[in-house]
């Protein structure tokens, strides 16, 4: 079977992502249950109706020393949508992680494409290990949204006239470049994220430093975003401890 295209569909440009939480079972006190049915076997259970403050010190221990096992037990689910070529980074992830994505073989993909903004830092230097990123000129920067924009409007003409023509859409699909908006399901736990944010995003805390790409980096923010507001005592301490997965 093959699509018969949309033909009102127009190219739609974006220089941002969208990262919403779904579904979460994520609290501090999670992590507190755990961690006591160590030495205290059945009576951990009163962790949950006890107020997850008053342990925060034994959080900042578990992270501070890295028992990393009790910071599994807890759950979230994030719809994210952004180019394809920040997935194929994302999909590094794999312990911790499950994913779902849309499918370019069962539907006909939308034309929604990323163009940076210009707040965008569009320049590397420096030699690997030490790239630095600054601001292009302005005309770098129409350049670039010029031709991203040219190349898009192009291949997705392409896309219609093979689906158009009876091309399956498993093929067809293949003259769609990376910058094409994709959208999936991410779930993982509070350890699966800290080791994700400590590669992926950029912050003054971290001991030891990291050079994401920026785009990978917004989807980062989003999520350390919505954790720290389901386990604010787990953030904080992930913080305090040079934000590294314990």
């Amino acid at each position: 079977m093959t699509d018969t295209p949309a033909p009102d569909l127009k190219p739609s440009f974006r220089n941002d992502v969208t990262v919403e939480l779904v579904k979460h079972a994520a609290t501090d006190s999670d992590v507190l249950w755990a961690a006591r049915v160590s030495t205290a076997g059945e009576q951990s259970l009163e962790e949950l109706q006890k107020d997850p403050e008053r342990s925060k010190g034994l959080i900042n221990y578990l992270m501070r020393d890295r028992h990393g096992s009790p910071f599994e037990h807890n759950s979230m689910t994030f719809f994210i949508s952004a180019p394809i070529f920040v997935f194929r980074e994302f999909m590094r992830h794999r312990v911790g992680w499950s994913y779902n994505e849309e499918s370019g073989r069962y539907r006909e993909l939308q034309p929604v494409f990323y163009v940076p903004g210009t707040d965008r830092k569009l320049v590397q230097q420096g030699r690997p290990g030490k790239y630095e990123f600054v601001d292009g000129t302005a005309a770098q920067q129409e350049l670039t949204e010029r031709v991203m924009e040219g190349s898009y409007r192009r291949s997705y003409e392409a896309y219609q006239e093979m689906l158009a023509a009876g091309v399956a859409r498993e093929v067809a699909r293949a003259t769609l470049p990376v910058g094409l908006f994709s959208s999936m399901y991410a779930t993982c736990n509070a350890r699966s994220l800290m080791h994700f944010l400590g590669l992926r995003t950029q912050h003054e805390l971290a001991k030891v430093p990291s050079f994401p790409q920026r785009e990978i980096e917004m989807v980062g923010e989003k999520m350390e975003q919505e954790w720290a507001r389901l386990m604010p005592l787990t953030h904080a301490a992930f913080n305090t401890n040079g934000r590294v997965a314990p």
